[in-house]
């Protein structure tokens, strides 16, 4: 998402206790699929009304601050129009494969997308790739899998510019340059990708030699790809556009181009095209609906977090890096980053409001915000609501029947023991005292 919220949250007092329904919408995203599935498929948008509508019907009417939704439901529609005009546009493009790719080919994959992350943004990267990537490993596909997809390609990968991942396009609106993440995070990005490759190079070359001789000799099947619906790299050409200008145009324009390249895209795409890709509205419906309860109950824990972040005793690059890391992991990473920005500016006696004072930052505390900006982006990949494509890959994957861990299995069989030790080096060896870079 690319809409500023509000970078104060006024005089009220947010009452803790109405952190409670972000805390049962997580529980309930958690467990419910695997303790009561059936009742949850059908009654899930249910869930997210009800839960909304608590913290939506305290802020107007015992907080008597009804604007502070204005703007969430504003960015709300911008994520959903930008999360969903790239699910149907990419959902046009279809990149066929024969046979199984080799270790080596998948990692190679990966790093490519890795820097399109970069170009396209995570999202729209995790949808173009995640389908080819099923298709790639169809005969030994694992959760592993589609776990390191969402690490590289709809997190990590996208360290390097503002197009890249929601928090750093906010950073670049208060007045980050452009290019200065690639100038001082390349190192950071490059680290990260590159252990994390080689956790998955060696996790998948034991997968491939496992598998039986027959297979094998399907999977290393020479390789030809064809591309198919290529014209619609030009409506996400006009989506990104909107994205990068949406501060320069008017009141809800940017969604409605969004909108406009998506329905371009669907009418005119073959229906052999959305075939061959499994095509359907299902993946969007479900990320749509629990990003619905996920946006309205946040607002208290993040209203909260805001208003108390000054004394949490938040100083230096290493305790930046992890408070923003750990709440963008389960909040969105977005707000949190803007948080921890503002705290951190406000350190120095400066405003998050004044583009002086935040260029002003960058160039003083060069550490201090490069801290935020990779515990946002790179913590968003602990968990499944991390970071909008977490989801959106997850979904994808069911639909065409790929095994993924649930909620909890997710983050302590594989964000825990992978992603989590690879994350502490970053922070060690660029914010801790005894940092080598």
């Amino acid at each position: 998402m690319f809409i500023l919220l509000a970078s104060s949250v006024g005089s009220f007092d947010v009452n803790p206790w109405m952190i409670l329904p972000f805390a049962a919408m997580l529980l309930l995203i958690a467990s419910a699929p695997l303790v009561f599935p059936h009742w949850w498929h059908h009654h899930y948008p249910k869930v997210a009304i009800v839960l909304g509508a608590i913290t939506v019907a305290y802020y107007a009417f015992a907080l008597h601050q009804p604007q502070r939704y204005a703007h969430v439901a504003h960015e709300y529609v911008s994520f959903i129009a930008l999360i969903g005009s790239l699910f149907v546009v990419a959902g046009g493009i279809h990149i066929n494969v024969k046979g199984e790719s080799r270790p080596l080919t998948n990692v190679l994959f990966l790093a490519i997308g890795a820097v399109l992350a970069n170009i396209i943004g995570t999202t729209g990267a995790s949808i173009l790739l995640i389908r080819p990537w099923i298709r790639m490993n169809k005969y030994r596909i694992t959760a592993f899998h589609i776990v390191i997809f969402i690490f590289i390609i709809s997190n990590v990968a996208g360290a390097l510019t503002p197009i890249g991942d929601p928090p750093l396009f906010l950073g670049y609106l208060k007045g980050v340059p452009f290019w200065w993440m690639l100038q001082h995070g390349w190192p950071a990005w490059l680290i990260a990708v590159s252990l994390l490759l080689l956790v998955f190079y060696v996790a998948d070359t034991i997968n491939f030699r496992k598998a039986p001789a027959a297979i094998t000799r399907k999977m290393t099947a020479d390789e030809n790809w064809k591309f198919d619906g290529l014209h619609n790299f030009l409506f996400i050409a006009a989506i990104l556009a909107a994205v990068l200008w949406n501060q320069s145009l008017p009141f809800l324009v940017p969604e409605l181009i969004m909108a406009a390249a998506a329905a371009a895209s669907f009418y005119t795409t073959p229906k052999s095209v959305h075939h061959s890709n499994d095509f359907s509205f299902g993946p969007i419906k479900e990320v749509a609906w629990l990003f619905l309860g996920i946006f309205a109950t946040m607002v208290p824990a993040l209203d909260y977090l805001g208003q108390h972040a000054s004394d949490l005793g938040i100083t230096t690059p290493l305790q930046f890096y992890f408070a923003t890391g750990v709440l963008s992991a389960f909040l969105d990473n977005a707000p949190t980053y803007l948080t921890f920005l503002s705290a951190e500016l406000g350190l120095q006696h400066l405003s998050v409001d004044s583009r002086a004072d935040v260029l002003t930052a960058v160039n003083a505390d060069a550490k201090h915000i490069l801290a935020i900006s990779l515990g946002a982006v790179f913590f968003g990949a602990m968990s499944y609501i991390g970071n909008g494509p977490n989801l959106m890959v997850k979904a994808i994957a069911d639909q065409a029947k790929v095994h993924t861990p649930g909620f909890f299995g997710y983050i302590f069989k594989f964000a825990i023991p992978i992603l989590l030790p690879i994350l502490i080096l970053i922070g060690v060896i660029f914010f801790s005292a005894w940092r080598f870079l």
